[in-house]
């Protein structure tokens, strides 16, 4: 088994390797940076699953027991049929790095991956495809055109931009908007939001009608103080791995990722 978590730059040739290598692999999020490396890591998940290989991303929220419990109140039709979406991650920028004296540009850059454009592929691209992927899972499909605007004001390093707002538009019509931003100081929020034809939910814990009733919320464990038990989906994605292999019941999420990657991309480069 081959865990990938370096910067998502090295993913695709990292993947391709390892899937040649016929390994079980799990691989973080983001699936590449730009459409070509991300169109090489969908040509080697097809092969993975010739090879009957498992495939877990980083994409935790499939793994997380209330978002897969309240997708399937939604496949049953608790909020009828998914029309729009509202995704979010606002928030500050998680880290940095100051040059010190002796690094080249490239190891500077490496060390401080997750600001660059080229070594993350943009905020949106590298944080913001977790929302993004909700919504690719939730509503069945991927969008095919977008239009959007972003800037940067006060990103301490790199050269990414600290927000975007992407209104994604699908082929049968229905809009998702995005919205990402690393800015301290700001309101944040990290969510989804999605409307159904009968309703709508926040897609992890709760369903309302469209009287703003709520009619379903998922039954959390409690513990001795009384408090809910979150889930660990950082854990059980692992399990999901581990367990596969040992039951030889391959599964693959790996062109599922990258395709939600290839969306965040088109995101970005809507402005540049």
């Amino acid at each position: 088994m081959v865990l990938l978590a370096t910067p998502p730059y090295f993913r695709p040739s990292h993947f391709e390797a390892a899937v040649d290598a016929r390994k079980h692999i799990f691989m973080e999020k983001p699936a590449g940076v730009d459409p070509v490396g991300i169109r090489a890591v969908m040509a080697a998940a097809r092969r993975a699953e010739g090879a009957g290989l498992t495939i877990v991303t980083g994409t935790q929220r499939r793994h997380q027991t209330d978002y897969l419990e309240t997708f399937r109140q939604v496949t049953r039709g608790a909020i009828g049929r998914v029309v729009s979406a509202n995704v979010y991650w606002n928030g500050q920028v998680p880290w940095w790095r100051e040059r010190q004296r002796g690094w080249t540009d490239v190891e500077f850059m490496l060390r401080d991956w997750v600001n660059w454009i080229w070594g993350s592929g943009d905020h949106i691209v590298e944080q913001h495809v977790h929302n993004l992927d909700v919504a690719h899972w939730f509503m069945a499909g991927h969008p095919v055109k977008a239009v959007g605007f972003g800037s940067r004001h006060r990103r301490p390093s790199g050269d990414q931009f600290d927000n975007f707002s992407i209104d994604y538009v699908f082929e049968d019509g229905r809009h998702v908007h995005s919205m990402c931003r690393q800015i301290s100081g700001c309101a944040n929020n990290v969510s989804e939001f999605l409307m159904g034809t009968e309703g709508y939910t926040n897609g992890v814990d709760k369903i309302w009608n469209h009287q703003g009733e709520l009619i379903w919320e998922y039954p959390y464990e409690i513990n001795e103080e009384g408090n809910p038990i979150s889930p660990r989906p950082y854990f059980q994605e692992h399990i999901d791995l581990v367990t596969s292999i040992r039951q030889n019941r391959a599964f693959n999420e790996a062109e599922n990722t990258a395709i939600s990657t290839m969306v965040a991309v088109m995101g970005r480069t809507l402005h540049r």
